[in-house]
């Protein structure tokens, strides 16, 4: 007998127990609103600002070298002298 008076407090001390539990509450959600037409449209913007002005581009290459001319025509031939030439020996220069 005394083997059955622990599990039968046991028993009686939960079946008290859930009877003091209060009840869950549930909340139903409320239903989704449908939507209506779409409005009319909005007035149009204004204009934005005009953007900057872009960086200057880099300098370009030097160009190749152009071809060498043609030879150009022979001249005249010059005068006739009187015969006399003038010999002008040079001077040295100073010492300093």
């Amino acid at each position: 007998m005394n083997r059955l008076i622990l599990p039968a407090a046991l028993l009686l001390a939960l079946g008290l127990s859930a009877c003091e539990q209060q009840p869950a509450v549930v909340t139903v959600p409320a239903a989704a609103a449908v939507p209506g037409p779409a409005g009319p449209t909005g007035a149009t913007g204004a204009q934005g600002d005009t953007g900057n002005t872009g960086n200057t581009g880099t300098t370009g290459s030097t160009g190749d070298t152009g071809q060498t001319g043609d030879t150009g025509q022979t001249g005249d031939t010059g005068a006739k002298g009187d015969g006399t030439t003038v010999i002008i020996e040079p001077t040295t220069p100073p010492s300093n």
